[in-house]
């Protein structure tokens, strides 16, 4: 029997979801003001971009990916960008690829746990990793695990009080940048782990920390 599905909205474009991947939420789009802001873009009417840092034609690779709606969503906001995009679960690769065939986003999927296949050749070392992954804490005394029920739990729950994965991203990572996805009470937390592996912080939007390595 399949996944009972739904559409939902992200960036101004319709996503196919089922139970396999997560709901597309509206703080993950400032991750996408982010991007662009690194390229130069605006974001906003009549806001002025900032000065590009990413190089003109990026690589950018998406860990993580669930939907796909990031990826393909930067894949369309920015064409002059090369976008691969990752995920562990087959499940989620399948819904990716429907939403990206569905929305016309040119986006090579390949099953991964973080960046093995980086590592393995099989994707080139990108300029920018972008990642929204697992960061819930089980233990969060606000946490409505009813409400989170019909998501699939490993997109959701993370060990080390929910900065396990973030911090297995951070020890192998060797992009020029990376912007992470993390619930704001963790934020200090990762900005300290990120130091510790040459990872300084360039900026912050709401649930969003955007990194740059150092020398």
């Amino acid at each position: 029997m399949n996944a009972p599905s739904q559409i939902k909205d992200f960036y101004g474009r319709n996503f196919y979801i089922t139970k396999d991947v997560l709901i597309p939420r509206p703080e993950t789009e400032q991750l996408i003001d982010m991007v662009l802001s690194f390229a130069g873009k605006s974001y906003l009417p009549g806001v002025k971009p900032s000065e590009r840092i990413l190089p003109e034609r990026p690589v950018i690779l998406d860990v993580g990916t669930g939907s796909g709606c990031i990826a393909i969503t930067l894949a369309l906001e920015l064409p002059e960008a090369t976008v691969y995009a990752s995920d562990i679960s087959k499940k989620a690769l399948k819904i990716a690829q429907k939403n990206a065939q569905n929305l016309g986003a040119p986006i090579p999927f390949i099953i991964s746990h973080l960046l093995e296949k980086v590592k393995s050749g099989t994707v080139p070392t990108p300029d920018l990793i972008i990642a929204n992954l697992p960061y819930v804490d089980e233990t969060w005394d606000w946490l409505d695990k009813k409400a989170l029920s019909k998501e699939p739990s490993i997109a959701l729950y993370a060990k080390d009080h929910g900065l396990a994965l973030i911090k297995e991203l951070l020890d192998t990572a060797t992009s020029k940048f990376l912007i992470l996805e993390a619930d704001p009470c963790q934020h200090q937390e990762v900005i300290n782990y990120a130091k510790t592996k040459r990872y300084s912080l360039l900026d912050t939007k709401g649930y969003i920390l955007g990194f740059i390595r150092t020398a």
